[in-house]
Parts: C-alpha cells; sequence; structure tokens
C-alpha cells in the first residue's frame, strides 16, 4: 500500500504541475499535509482517554476524538536518547549502534551505518521544510532565526548534520511550503511549574506497587500537575496551528518519549516505563477510532513519509500504521542498555496478553547505583522506607539486589506486574514461546546489545558526563565518580 500511496502522489503531482501556473513550482506542495510530532518527555498514560480519573486533560481527549487512538503503542526504549535515536530514524537503536544512553559524545564517536537517513532529512529531500523546537520556542508569534536556546533537543546517541533541521519554527519555510516540525514537551521534567488548579495530594490514586506515604504521594500529585500543563501547551500548539491556517492540512501525532521517572518506570521494562500514549488527527484520518494492535514509535517514522507521499526505504524497521495492507505485529520488544553512568542490559517481548523480560544482569539489583535515578524523591524515599522495613512484599519488590534472568506476567489478571510467573510449570510453554520470540528478534534485528560496550567507548562517554556535572551540578560530580568505579569493580569481579 505505501508504494500505492507514492505512486498516487506522483500522479497528483503530475497532474497539479501541468495545470497550474508554470512560475508557481510550489503549486504541486500545497496539496500535501504537513506533519507534526508532539513529542512529551518523561510521561506514561495519565489522561483521560486513556482512563485516568483524577485530572482533566480536555485538549489530549478532544484530540483523541479526532483522530485515532492506539491503546497499545510502546517505545523501543525506556530512555530519551536512545529512544530519541529511534524515533529520528524509524529503526531500533539497537540495530544502529544508539543504544547506549549518552552515548558517542566523547571523542570516540557513532555514526548512522551506510544508507540510514534521518526522517527531517527525507522530508527535506521530498521539498519539505524542517522545524525542530522546544515548546517556547515553537510558541513564539514572532519567531526569530536566532534563537538557539528555543530549538528541541538534538540528543541523538549518533553524529549528525544539523542541517537536517531547517530552523526551530515553521513560520520560517518559504509561503505554501509542506513542513515537518516537531514540538518537543517539557512533560514530567516540569513539575516545578504553577498549574492554575494543581491538584491536591491527598487527592491522588497511588498504584499499588508504591507505598501510601506523605513524600510519595506529593511527588505523584507534582506528576499529575505536569500532566494538565502538558495538557495546556497542547491546545496551545492546535491554537496555533489553527490561527495560522494549517491546523486541517496538518496531521498531528501526540506522543511520549517513555513512561514516567518513577522507581519502576523510566528506565525499566515495566508497563509504566515502556507504553505510552499515541494519538493520530489530521485530514483523511477518520475520527473516533480506536486500536487495540501492538505499535511502535518508529513506526511514526514510515508512518509519516506515507502519509507525505515519501517513498518509505526498505531498510526502515517501523512500519506505516495506516496502510491498508498493514498487518499487526505478534509482539513488540524494548531494549535497555546502559543508562547514564550504570551498566545493564534488558529486553522485554510484550504479546497481547503477556510481558517477558529477560535480565542479563541478574546479579545485579534492580535499583542500580545510578545519580539520575537515585536523586528523584519517590526512589529516595522508597529507599528509606525499605531499610526502615516499611514496605509490603509488591512495594519492596523492586529494592531487591539481585533479580531473576527471566520475568514473565500474565497482564490479564496482573496487570500491574507483580507476581513472576517464569518459574511456574503452568506457564512453561507461554514461557518458552516468549523466549523464542526474543532470541527470534535478537538474531532478526542484529541486536549490538549482544557485544558488550568497550571499556574505551564507556570511559570516552564519562569523561564527557562528568566534565558536564563538573559545572552543571557538582554535588553529583563525586557520586557518579563513585557510581562509575562500582561499575568497572563489578565488571572486573564478573558481577
Amino acid at each position: 500500500m505505501a508504494a500505492l500511496r507514492f505512486s498516487c502522489f506522483l500522479a497528483t503531482t503530475l497532474l497539479v504541475l501541468l495545470a497550474g501556473p508554470a512560475n508557481d513550482p510550489l503549486a504541486a506542495e500545497q496539496d500535501r499535509p504537513n506533519i507534526v510530532w508532539i513529542v512529551v518527555e518523561d510521561m506514561s498514560l495519565p489522561f483521560g482517554c486513556y482512563g485516568e480519573k483524577d485530572i482533566q486533560t480536555p485538549n489530549v481527549d478532544a484530540l483523541a476524538r479526532d483522530g485515532v487512538l492506539f491503546k497499545r503503542a510502546f517505545v523501543t526504549a525506556p530512555v530519551c536518547s536512545t529512544c530519541r535515536s529511534a524515533l529520528v530514524t524509524g529503526m531500533y537503536q539497537t540495530s544502529i549502534g544508539a543504544h547506549h544512553h549518552r552515548s558517542g559524545r566523547g571523542e570516540r564517536t557513532i555514526s548512522l551505518p551506510d544508507g540510514i537517513l534521518p526522517v527531517p532529512r527525507l522530508f527535506q529531500q521530498a521539498g519539505y521544510f524542517t522545524a525542530n523546537g522546544s515548546f517556547t520556542g515553537m510558541l513564539d508569534k514572532v519567531a526569530p532565526r536566532e534563537a538557539p536556546r528555543k530549538a528541541g533537543k538534538t540528543d541523538y546517541n549518533f553524529q549528525y548534520d544539523k542541517s537536517i533541521y531547517d530552523s526551530h519554527h515553521f513560520s520560517h519555510r518559504q509561503p505554501g511550503q509542506p513542513f515537518f516540525a516537531q514540538y518537543q514537551l517539557r512533560g514530567g521534567k516540569g513539575r516545578n511549574v504553577p498549574t492554575p488548579k494543581p491538584i491536591a495530594a491527598e487527592d491522588v490514586t497511588l498504584p499499588v506497587y508504591y507505598p501510601d506515604n506523605e513524600v510519595i504521594r506529593s511527588d505523584w500529585a507534582l506528576y499529575l500537575n505536569s500532566v494538565m500543563n502538558t495538557d495546556l501547551e497542547v491546545g496551545r500548539i492546535l491554537t496555533q496551528l489553527e490561527d495560522a491556517g494549517e491546523l486541517e492540512k496538518t496531521v498531528v501525532f501526540f506522543l511520549t518519549d517513555h513512561g514516567v521517572s518513577h522507581a519502576r518506570g523510566k528506565q525499566f521494562m515495566y508497563e509504566e516505563g515502556m507504553r505510552i500514549p499515541l494519538i493520530v488527527r489530521g485530514p483523511g484520518i477518520k475520527a473516533g477510532k480506536v486500536r487495540e494492535d501492538l505499535v511502535l514509535q518508529i513506526d511514526l517514522a514510515a508512518t509519516s513519509l506515507a502519509l507525505a507521499g515519501i517513498e518509505i526505504p526498505e531498510s526502515m524497521q517501523g512500519v506505516d500504521l495506516l496502510d491498508e495492507d498493514y498487518r499487526p505485529r505478534q509482539y513488540v520488544v524494548s531494549a535497555r542498555d546502559r543508562c547514564d553512568e550504570t551498566v545493564d542490559r534488558m529486553r522485554a517481548v510484550r504479546t497481547e496478553n503477556f510481558k517477558y523480560i529477560r535480565n542479563f544482569y541478574p546479579q545485579r539489583p534492580y535499583l542500580q547505583p545510578n545519580a539520575y535515578k537515585d536523586n528523584k524523591p519517590i526512589v529516595r524515599q522508597m529507599r528509606a522506607l525499605h531499610a526502615a522495613g516499611a514496605l509490603d512484599q509488591n512495594q519492596a519488590r523492586i529494592m531487591a539486589l539481585v533479580r531473576p534472568r527471566e520475568e514473565l506476567y500474565d497482564l490479564r489478571s496482573d496487570p500491574n506486574e507483580l507476581h513472576n510467573l517464569a518459574s511456574a510449570r503452568r506457564s512453561r510453554h507461554v514461557l518458552a514461546e516468549h523466549r523464542a520470540m526474543l532470541e527470534k528478534w535478537i538474531v532478526q534485528s542484529g541486536d549490538q546489545g549482544a557485544t558488550p560496550e568497550s571499556a574505551a567507548m564507556y570511559d570516552s562517554d564519562m569523561k564527557v558526563y562528568l566534565d558536564a556535572m563538573k559545572t552543571r551540578r557538582p554535588e553529583r560530580f563525586e557520586e557518579i565518580s563513585a557510581n562509575v568505579a562500582r561499575m568497572k569493580r563489578w565488571a572486573s569481579e564478573g558481577k
């Protein structure tokens, strides 16, 4: 179907060129939709359209009513730079060597494989204007070109050419030129942003795997407040597009980069870390549709290209979700590797009813030392409550000093992923099936995480990380240095 769309686009373009004024080279572009990705940081599914009851999110809910809501969307990595590297290429980060968080930034660099181009470049080659902006930068009424601080994140784990983005704002395009634009929202990282009608800590509903504690309640309330602020930002984005006369010409994708940064969320393979919202709204897309099939964030690349009439590269691993010949996946895979200074390797297979997790470092704690995570209020409080013996069995699981090599959860009866069935006799067949799925994926996708990161690459990246901490957050420098030393010691000990 993608090839058919491309052929139809070429035919339409030819007719427009033949019928339009000879002096209007952009006449063929005007019927091509704009593509906008609204990408939110550090947020799971606390939106009304996904069943959230504690807060209201009218703008995101309206976006869902006017478009397609995907109920089972997942990321290929539960951490930002690796996920962003996958999103912008439409490929698994493990296939392109971008699987370690904050990698390739020192003297040792990482390049994309030959023939792999970031999605913005493909849009540029097709005549699109490309923009990548932060929330504040994209909403400027007057958008000067010289505004580097207003550009969106480009912390990919590979070397890239800055010219793939024409600007931080789509208003800089030529009249009538279609645009591909990313709005990057602070999401769960904006917990200190004032909220017009904040939710009180006593009014939140905590997941059962977190203790009912004042500190944790307050942290969760701040998180929900950031969700409401995100909803307001989405409303402002849609209004901006409407005021510019572009909304009805624009396909809007709404998603998060991964789950919330809590103890079991970001960096982990539980639903809180790898399941995300995904909504698509725009011209030609049927409103009010809800889809239950398993999809990945890397599918946005192929879907966006197809909507724009751009041929999807054969190497791209994402698929066009709107293709008439689309065949749902039987399973999706997510991968976690090194995050900042913390060495790890996890893989997860998600099927319709089950979650299978492989821990390649079972001899290490779930919550390995990690300065970024350890400074989260919820993690600090969980550690303190665990030391005091104040956590129940379910809450204390994440504090274990070792992990099982395999985890298996029946999501129908255990949506919170609390009861590991990997050792249960009745689950042997299901376990074997999911184990085989993972092994097949590792081979077929060319999972580069199967080879440990070299000491030289680790040292190269850690030097950049530590040098930055000396200036930005000197209070964390010693902690990170100690964690780096511990990672090296554990490796030498075979742990």
